[in-house]
């Protein structure tokens, strides 16, 4: 005899039963979850379950997770009808993870940020893009804190000045320790200059900062927004 299904394979959509009364209970909350689940935007992927959540908010649940959200770990957790529903995503499945402002891709194992694809145990290239507000000291030159991971090739990097470089330089330049021009330079000093530095893609075996340097002059002060655009190699799962 054939079990009848009561929810849809994918998203467990409730299906309506022969005879349902009060078919539009059901037809409400497989709505809410579509509205939910459709064009997927995760809250966080990290944090844990929170105090006062949205009605309709999604969540990834991260492992360890306690509360409502206790054995969840790896699923979605969606706010519905004032509770907890929890369903497992698939392979392929797309998510905007809000409090990473980034794309993620699910493998199957786990949301991946930036993959473009994935081996059948979750090997693959991860684009990134890592950002940092420099606040810029007194001197000829400065260095960040380090943006380049080991192992990435970096195909660029661009900046835009926040706040005006002040000081007796011209313009300044922006680069690395073995070549201090390479992402720009004459660039501009006042406030929403910016730097546009493409390069040929090359790898970093070591974490990297990069350096700036003034140009007829030396910093007093200012503020860099910097972003270093690259390219990562994941490991397969063991």
């Amino acid at each position: 005899m054939e079990t009848m299904m009561t929810e849809t394979p994918t998203l467990r959509l409730p299906l309506i039963a022969p005879g349902q009364a009060q078919k539009h209970v059901t037809v409400n909350e497989a709505l809410a979850r579509i509205d939910a689940l459709c064009q997927l935007t995760l809250r966080s992927i990290t944090g844990g379950e929170p105090q006062m959540p949205d009605e309709g908010a999604a969540y990834g649940v991260p492992a360890g997770a306690t509360g409502g959200w206790a054995g969840a770990a790896g699923k979605v957790a969606l706010r519905l009808n004032g509770g907890w529903e929890f369903l497992m995503p698939r392979a392929g499945w797309r998510a905007f993870v809000a409090d990473e402002g980034a794309e993620r891709l699910h493998d199957g194992q786990g949301w991946r940020a930036g993959l473009l694809a994935s081996s059948p145990n979750g090997a693959g290239p991860v684009w990134r893009v890592a950002e940092i507000d420099h606040v810029v000291t007194p001197g000829a030159s400065n260095l960040t804190t380090p943006l380049i991971p080991s192992h990435a090739t970096v195909f660029g990097v661009t900046a835009r000045v926040l706040e005006p470089l002040t000081g007796t330089l011209a313009s300044w330049k922006l680069g690395e320790s073995d070549g201090v021009d390479r992402y720009g330079s004459e660039l501009g000093t006042g406030a929403g200059s910016w730097a546009m530095g493409p390069t040929a893609p090359a790898p970093r075996w070591a974490a990297t900062r990069l350096l700036l340097t003034a140009a007829g002059g030396n910093f007093s002060g200012g503020k860099v927004r910097i972003a270093a655009h690259f390219l990562e190699l994941t490991l397969p799962a063991a």
